[in-house]
Order: structure tokens, then C-alpha cells, then sequence
């Protein structure tokens, strides 16, 4: 057991505050502790403590305090007031990566929080599984993709949408040859999983088969992390390498009619990102990064024709089923920009988008109407105003969105 002797300068219910030369130290008080320190005091002594791990002994003496100047023992730094508990040095540098050196490594064109970003950073960084939803085009596989070349890590893609067959995209297939017989091809999934430190990008998760999302069940889980090949030989299990990251896309809401809901055991497995629609001044400083030399004035419009109708989509009965996703905005900015009139290009990128079935009520004429505001025209009349001469979109709504 260590001893040590200390000087007492002040006792109370809660602590034992001591001092050995310029160090303070604060000792929780117990009732022992108490009478210890008390009796000390009375005859002008000092505390000795003996400590043997966890455990305290408390007694008097009349020696001299020990002096702790310049070192400060083991046993006794977890009561120092001055002690600072060791940090991991590699915890440490990660930390300083993710909040301070991360931010920019962000590329420019990718107008995401920087919450966001350093949450995607560091999922990368300890091989965590990141489902990102959103609208359509608001820039989820962009984030993905940003992620791996900003880090430098191994990429893979998968299209899990567009797979017809799962169980070949995901495990492999069997093959038969006259000279081999019958005999296994592992995908290249196969191959992505066992690449360390490798970012594995799983778009459109929400437009899967369900036997895609059984496969990666195990594949997912922190617990687990492995894949069965089935089909092969023995049947052997091939284990996710150290450091692999997974991000998954999906489109979540009622106007995707081909996605499917997504199992919760699979969405557990998740940390969600959603990603926001820009607002108008993001909108408008993507554009203007993405064509410097296109005219300001047509670029302000498109934000803020592009912000009117999201918007729109969050009142609470919207006129409009759909809002312009930031995909169809930056196409809409490149036609201008090409040398497209705003009216032409809002014809090929905009309208498509909106019913025009019910007329003068129709979400085309409403879009129309609002396209129409950022026009110059020579004449006063509208021709989207209704039979009443009420206007659909009104200059309130416009200054709103500008």
C-alpha cells in the first residue's frame, strides 16, 4: 500500500480539499475521511492516506507533507485538480481531422452543411453504414462519390435499381464450360467488401428486390459483416474487410411509386442523412459556380423559380404535386446558358414535369403563370390570368421566393 502525507486546507460534507507543495488535491469525503481530517486539524497534524487500488485508509501524522513540486505519483493523480486524463493520440488526430481538416476537403459544388459533411467523414473513417434520402437530384450519389475521391478510399458502385437479379449482382453465379464443368464466379461485390478501407456506394436501396436487401442483411450488420456464397463450393463465408464503409440512396415518399418501403431490420442498420433541397441563395450560388459566365440576372430567376415551387410543395395544400429538383435546375441553368430563352428552357426542363390536365386549374398553368412573372414583356396582360382576371401566382408570392 502507498501512503502519502498531505496538508489539509479545508474539509467539508462533500470533499477533503489538500495540498502537497504547489499541487491542490480534492478527495471525496467520507465519514471516515472526516474524522480523520477533523482530529488532524485539532492537533496541528497532518492527513496520511494510504492507497491500494480503488480503496483509501485515512490516519494522522506529524510529519511533513510530501512534496509534489514537479511530478505528481500515479496513485494520487485521479484526485490532482490540476489532472488531465491521457488522450489517445490517434483518437486525438482523428478528431482534429474530422473537425477541423475535413471541411476542406468538401469540393465546392457539393452544398452540403458542414454538419453533414463531417458526420459522412467520420462514418467513413470508422466504417459505418450511411443511408442517405431525399428528393430526386438534391445531390445524395454526388455526396457518396465526393466522399471517396475527397478521402482518397477505394470506390464501388452499385446500381441496386437497376438490378434485375440480385443474387448475381451481390453474390455470383454459377457457370458451366466444357473443359471446367460446372464452376462458381464470385461478383465483384465479392471482391469490393474484402477491399480495406473501401467506400461500397449502394444507389437506390429503396428500388431493390427484397432478396437484394435479404443478402445484405448480414452483410450490414456490425455484428455480423459477412456474406455467404451459396453457390459456390462449401458454401464459405467471406468476412467484410476492416474499415469498409457502406452508403446506400433512397427516394422515400409517395410520388416514387416504384420504390418500395424499406424493411425496418434493414433500415436499422442505417444512420440516416436526410438531404435538404437548397434554398434560394444556395440554389443560386451552385448555378453561378457552375456557369460563371451566364448572365446573373437569368440565374436569379431560375433560383428563384426553382425555390417558389419547393416552396410551394410546404404549404399545407400545395397547388403543385412535385417541386424542381436541383438536377433539373442546373439542365434549366445550362440552356440559358447555351443560349436558350428562359421561356424556352423552362418549356423543355420545367413544364414536363406538371400535369396540364384542368385547364386554367391545372399545375402546368400554374407554372406557367409563375415562369411567365420572371419574363419581360411589353405587354400588361397575363395570359395566365383565370376567367375572373385573378391571377394563379401572385407578386406576394413571387417576392417571397426572390
Amino acid at each position: 500500500m502507498k501512503k502519502y502525507i498531505l496538508k489539509i486546507t479545508s474539509v467539508n460534507k462533500t470533499e477533503l480539499k489538500l495540498e502537497s507543495g504547489k499541487n491542490t488535491f480534492t478527495i471525496p469525503a467520507t465519514s471516515d475521511a472526516i474524522k480523520k481530517a477533523k482530529t488532524a486539524m485539532r492537533k496541528g497534524s497532518n492527513l496520511s492516506i494510504g492507497i491500494e487500488g480503488e480503496k483509501l485508509k485515512y490516519g494522522t501524522s506529524s510529519s511533513m507533507p510530501n512534496q509534489c513540486n514537479k511530478f505528481v505519483s500515479a496513485e494520487l493523480e485521479k484526485y490532482w485538480d490540476q489532472y488531465v486524463p491521457p488522450v489517445n493520440k490517434e483518437h486525438a488526430e482523428l478528431m482534429s481531422f474530422i473537425h477541423n481538416d475535413a471541411i476542406s476537403l468538401r469540393p465546392s459544388l457539393l452544398m452540403l452543411p458542414d454538419l453533414q459533411w463531417k458526420y459522412l467523414v467520420r462514418s467513413a473513417m470508422r466504417g459505418k453504414n450511411i443511408m442517405m434520402t431525399g428528393a430526386a437530384g438534391s445531390g445524395k450519389t454526388m455526396a457518396a462519390k465526393a466522399l471517396a475521391n475527397a478521402l482518397d478510399r477505394p470506390e464501388f458502385y452499385y446500381n441496386l435499381g437497376a438490378t434485375q437479379d440480385p443474387r448475381s449482382t451481390l453474390v455470383g453465379n454459377t457457370h458451366f464450360a466444357k473443359d471446367k464443368g460446372t464452376f462458381f464466379s464470385e461478383s465483384s461485390f465479392v471482391k469490393a467488401i474484402q477491399t480495406e478501407d473501401a467506400i461500397i456506394l449502394l444507389d437506390e436501396l429503396s428500388r431493390a428486390h427484397p432478396e437484394a436487401w435479404n443478402i445484405l442483411m448480414t452483410v450490414l450488420d456490425p455484428g455480423q459483416r459477412y456474406l455467404r456464397l451459396d453457390e459456390a463450393d462449401n458454401s464459405p463465408i467471406v468476412k467484410v474487410a476492416k474499415g469498409v464503409t457502406f452508403i446506400a440512396t433512397a427516394n422515400i415518399g409517395n410520388e416514387y411509386t416504384s420504390t418500395r418501403v424499406i424493411d425496418r431490420a434493414l433500415l436499422d442498420r442505417f444512420t440516416i442523412i436526410e438531404m435538404e433541397l437548397l434554398n434560394k441563395e444556395k440554389e443560386e450560388a451552385l448555378l453561378l459556380q457552375m456557369y460563371p459566365e451566364a448572365d446573373k440576372t437569368m440565374i436569379s430567376n431560375i433560383a428563384s423559380i426553382v425555390s417558389a415551387t419547393r416552396d410551394e410543395m410546404k404549404t399545407e395544400v400545395p397547388r403543385i404535386s412535385t417541386s424542381v429538383s436541383t438536377r433539373a435546375s442546373v439542365e434549366f441553368a445550362s440552356l440559358c446558358h447555351d443560349g436558350f430563352t428562359l421561356e424556352e428552357s423552362a418549356e423543355v426542363t420545367v413544364y414536363p414535369l406538371f400535369d396540364d390536365a384542368g385547364g386554367l386549374d391545372s399545375e402546368r398553368t400554374f407554372i406557367k403563370q409563375l415562369v411567365q412573372k420572371f419574363i419581360p414583356s411589353n405587354t400588361d396582360d397575363n395570359l395566365f390570368n383565370t376567367e375572373d382576371g385573378e391571377e394563379l401566382f401572385t407578386e406576394e408570392d413571387i417576392d417571397s421566393a426572390s
